[in-house]
């Protein structure tokens, strides 16, 4: 029997992979209303010396903040693995079995692993590098399409659904629970919403914030599934009174999730800066 496990998982990895690439892009994302409110906090976020160049451009950066989704609109297979860390291939939390260090964890696990569980933290610390990189060459226009691409990956870091296999509750029997918890929650209350990020301040090491911040988004995954099993008992479907209930049980998990995505987004922002040499911005 133990000889057949491994092959049983590869099975499991396999079917799990190809019913990803059969689901619609927003399953891997927090909705539009979502990505926009947390760039936009993000932008206040910085001090005086950053904050007037990404104010300035901050209609381009909102609009331009769901790019990835649409490169993994159009490449799904190569795509995905970028926007996703599913921990719970790893073990239990909190999952030190994975390195942090992409070579390590690339000679302990392989490259069809990896790419099965996800690649977010690393993605992150490659368009840190990028953003870095334009900063410091002054390719502002690029400048501007990296800040709003990695603005939208950290902001999917902090989803807890894009932490786990079960990304849309296909697992526990809740299948649609992270489209209400991230967009629907979001389109309804965030008029509510009390968000008050943290100012910007230095990342020592990008790829291993990103690893902190699925971590933090992981651990609130039994509160999400629970608030919603709750929400929905004794209803026959998804009305306002669930949505109501779902509010008053995941609400400040929400929001925390909004607040520290912003929070984060403007520290990377803020310590492309820093790294790059602090050049003077222009005034768009």
């Amino acid at each position: 029997m133990s000889r057949l496990l491994p092959k049983a998982r590869m099975a499991v990895t396999a079917a799990l992979a190809a019913l990803i690439f059969l689901l619609p892009v927003r399953v891997f994302a927090w909705g539009a209303n979502a990505q926009r409110l947390i760039a936009s906090r993000a932008v206040d976020t910085l001090p005086p010396d950053l904050r007037y160049f990404f104010d300035a451009n901050r209609d381009f950066i909102l609009r331009h903040t769901t790019d990835s989704l649409t490169s993994l609109e159009r490449n799904p297979k190569s795509e995905l693995p970028n926007h996703v860390l599913f921990l719970d291939h790893y073990g239990k939390f909190p999952f030190d079995t994975l390195p942090r260090s992409y070579k390590a964890a690339l000679a302990k696990f392989g490259r069809p692993k990896l790419e099965a569980s996800g690649l977010l933290p690393w993605q992150i610390g490659v368009y840190s590098q990028k953003l870095t990189e334009d900063l410091r060459t002054g390719n502002w226009d690029q400048a501007k399409i990296e800040a709003a691409v990695l603005a939208g990956y950290v902001a999917e870091a902090n989803d807890p659904f894009n932490t786990t296999e079960n990304f849309d509750g296909h697992l526990s029997e809740q299948i649609g629970v992270n489209l209400r918890f991230n967009s629907n929650l979001v389109d309804r209350y965030s008029l509510f919403f009390p968000m008050r990020p943290n100012d910007a301040t230095f990342i020592s090491d990008p790829t291993d914030q990103a690893f902190e911040a699925c971590l933090s988004a992981h651990s609130w995954l039994e509160n999400i599934l629970l608030a919603d099993r709750r929400a929905r008992a004794g209803l026959s479907d998804y009305t306002d009174d669930y949505y109501d209930r779902f509010y008053n049980q995941a609400g400040a998990v929400l929001i925390r999730q909004l607040t520290d995505a912003a929070s984060d987004i403007g520290s990377y922002w803020l310590t492309s800066w820093i790294n790059a040499g602090r050049p003077a911005l222009p005034q768009r």
